[in-house]
């Protein structure tokens, strides 16, 4: 995130920049913030976990040749639990990144004794750590802003479009050319400022995405030139991204790039980029005598020299990517979607380190695509590897619509993919762990469903339609689910819903509602009829699945079939028997006995029965459905009979069918009529 982009945010960042307010020039002290997560006590499980999360973040920031002056941890598990995030400027070497960070721990725990939550921002590092995990998360609260009160002389915004072309010209150079997202840069003297030079300064997490950091740097710059318009100097403090302008030179190691001022008189041209050497002692190149062709020696030397490491990094970029290219070639339809998907890859070797070779041990669960395994990356993150099996029926198209999908969507109540590996011929996806796994692991688990209170269930009911809400109506595109089900939901550590496996999801434009297929997907029991008969999806198919998943949530059972045991009813005709004969407590899971608010059951329970009409012109949307559960004033309409709703001991659909099955439309297989048995092992986002 760059800068807030709410009214009472931005008004927020601008009076904390205003009390920090200094010029850039001066040494200053460092600058601190405290947290509001609370406090720990001293001697404690806590303090013990932050002091090896120090020692994990120095070691891992100064240690390597490939973490760039940077690290990420996590130490403990809850409630003790602690992430950090160390991240020294790109123009320092490990000395002093080594001494920053030591002066950042000795000063953090005097400025913030006991905080369960700091940051602190030195010119040469920053150091962070909390009890929340914000290390995926793209909210920056520590956010401040620093400027020279001081005004350049003459066109304040002739001066202010040659600080934009200099920053967004560095911001692109860092986001997408540089390993360790840095980048610096100068602005010579123009006609408009003869005496004046311009110095700028980027830098992003190194594991940040390029286009992520892109647009972290460009709605920085964007907000800090309309805010300081005229200003000589101005910075940010962040621990996403950070940028710094100013008059005089403040950085190490002279300039990577050299620009000249556009003409004023003219449309900006393309950026005129010139890549140069930090200034060099003239003693290192011998004495003052040294002949001219010694030194042209000296500088074809070294021009041969980057030309042969810039070949060598092509080819070490190359030979990485060259497995996905070659994988996608036939299914990526342009530039944007080829950067989309590298910017999401994993090295092999990286996630078999992570999975210990994916030991038995480490496995999670095994579903219809392959095994899942619970890894540890190098950073700390904890990580569930899906690896699809040679037999697997999820193709190419399927894998390139997940990946390009999913990694689009940013919400709580999904589960994020991290990224995805192909090499070796081996398919593996790479998403966030999830401790709790899935909720049919518990819900339909006589010796766990106790976990399940009232209140949990309702935020489980809840956040699943704040999730579906999200695809359909809030996301950048119109997304369709089509295998909503119980083991689909996964449960984080707060018991939050997460909603996984988006292979089989459809993408929208805007202006479509519906769509026809021959190839149904996904589980009965939960598909809509429109779906299972006519091969019909819409946004209404999810409806109905999340209406059956409502009401399993209430009941505490299957949506099952009575075809082996006939005193079992269908959970949609159970419930509707009891709905009409005024016995709908009856419904309610005997697990939570008396403990639940009967007002706000009963309203669930008609919430899953409006969804599981067999008409799904009368299905509420779910923004209708979000409205309805925030407890917000909304009358709710008398249901009608749900859809598969038939007398007991008649053979019905609600049977289990595997993925990739086909069936012509209006026609039901007879293999379609078989009891729905959920795998409770299908624990992974799939």
């Amino acid at each position: 995130m760059s800068f807030p982009h709410q009214p009472y945010a931005l008004l927020s960042t601008f009076l904390l920049a205003l009390l920090h307010s200094l010029n850039v020039n001066a040494d200053t002290m460092p600058y601190n913030v405290c947290g509001f997560t609370g406090n720990y006590t001293a001697n404690t499980t806590y303090e013990s976990n932050l002091q090896t999360l120090f020692t994990n973040l120095t070691t891992g920031a100064t240690n390597s040749t490939t973490n760039f002056g940077f690290a990420k941890s996590m130490v403990g598990s809850i409630p003790n639990e602690i992430f950090g995030l160390a991240l020294c400027r790109g123009d320092v070497n490990n000395s002093v990144c080594h001494s920053c960070l030591l002066q950042a721990i000795q000063d953090i725990q005097k400025l913030c004794p006991l905080n369960k939550e700091s940051t602190i921002y030195y010119d040469f590092c920053l150091l962070r750590f909390s009890n929340q995990n914000f290390l995926s998360s793209p909210d920056d609260t520590t956010q401040s802003v620093r400027w020279d009160d001081r005004n350049i002389t003459g066109s304040q915004t002739l001066f202010d479009s040659y600080k934009h072309y200099l920053m967004t010209t560095t911001a692109d150079y860092a986001a997408f050319n540089s390993s360790k997202k840095f980048g610096t840069a100068q602005l010579n003297q123009s006609e408009a400022f003869p005496k004046t030079k311009i110095y700028g300064l980027v830098q992003c997490r190194p594991d940040m995405s390029d286009s992520d950091c892109a647009a972290c740097l460009n709605g920085q710059i964007d907000q800090m030139l309309k805010m300081f318009s005229g200003s000589i100097g101005s910075r940010t403090l962040s621990f996403r991204c950070n940028i710094r302008y100013q008059t005089s030179m403040f950085y190490r190691g002279g300039s990577l790039l050299s620009l000249t001022a556009p003409n004023e008189n003219a449309p900006a041209p393309a950026p005129v980029i010139t890549l140069t050497h930090p200034a060099t002692n003239p003693g290192d190149l011998g004495s003052k005598k040294t002949s001219t062709s010694t030194i042209l020696a000296i500088t074809i030397t070294l021009v041969l020299a980057f030309i042969i490491f810039l070949g060598v990094c092509f080819c070490l970029r190359h030979k990485r990517k060259s497995a996905l290219k070659k994988t996608f070639l036939n299914h990526l339809s342009d530039a944007e979607e080829i950067i989309s998907v590298e910017s999401l890859l994993f090295n092999l070797s990286v996630l078999r380190v992570a999975t210990i070779n994916f030991a038995e041990e480490n496995k999670l669960g095994e579903g219809g695509f392959g095994a899942v395994y619970k890894g540890i990356l190098p950073d700390g993150r904890e990580i569930a590897v899906k690896k699809l099996s040679e037999r697997s029926s999820q193709g190419l198209g399927e894998l390139k619509n997940e990946l390009l999908l999913v990694a689009k969507l940013q919400h709580k109540n999904l589960v994020r993919l991290h990224g995805v590996c192909l090499e070796d011929q081996e398919k593996l996806l790479v998403y966030e762990y999830v401790p709790n796994k899935s909720l049919d692991q518990i819900l339909f688990d006589t010796e766990k469903r106790h976990i399940l209170d009232w209140g949990i269930r309702y935020k489980i009911i809840y956040g699943i339609a704040r999730g579906l809400l999200y695809l359909h109506e809030e996301s950048q595109f119109r997304i369709i689910h089509r295998d909503l089900k119980a083991s689909n939901i996964l449960l984080d550590a707060e018991m939050n819903p997460k909603i996984s496996d988006f292979g089989l999801a459809r993408l929208f434009e805007r202006d479509q509602t519906r769509e026809f297929t021959r190839r149904i997907a996904g589980t009965f029991g939960y598909i809509s009829p429109e779906y299972a008969m006519h091969g019909q999806f819409s946004t209404k198919s999810d409806v109905f699945s999340y209406g059956v998943l409502v009401l399993e949530i209430i009941a505490g059972k299957k949506n099952s079939t009575p075809l082996e045991n006939e005193e079992i009813d269908h959970l949609l005709s159970f419930v509707w028997d009891h709905w009409t004969t005024g016995t709908i407590t009856e419904v309610v899971d005997p697990f939570l006995g008396q403990n639940y608010p009967m007002n706000e059951t009963l309203k669930c329970i008609q919430i899953g029965l409006l969804c599981v009409q067999d008409n799904s012109a009368h299905r509420p949307t779910m923004s209708n459905v979000a409205v309805m559960l925030s407890g917000e004033t909304m009358s709710l309409e008398d249901p009608s009979k749900p859809a598969f709703c038939i007398e007991r001991n008649n053979i019905h659909v609600g049977s289990n069918f595997s993925r990739g099955d086909s069936i012509t439309r209006g026609n039901i297989d007879r293999h379609l009529v078989s009891r729905n048995e959920v795998s409770i092992t299908d624990i992974e986002p799939r």
